[in-house]
């Protein structure tokens, strides 16, 4: 998920050097959803291990 996040930051910073302003602001906001949704699932399965006894990595 995280490698879509960054991907998509890509292309926006790509499309915003070259002029396409609303390729970059789709592309912006899905990478920024990504994220948010990448680093919830963490906290998620980190929350997850804890519970089950297991210490975090």
């Amino acid at each position: 998920m995280l490698g879509w996040a960054l991907t998509f930051l890509v292309i926006a910073l790509i499309a915003g050097i070259m002029g396409f302003g609303g390729i970059a602001g789709a592309s912006a906001g899905i990478a920024q959803i990504l994220f948010v949704i990448f680093l919830i699932l963490f906290v998620v399965s980190m929350v997850a291990r804890a519970v089950r006894g297991r210490p975090p990595v």
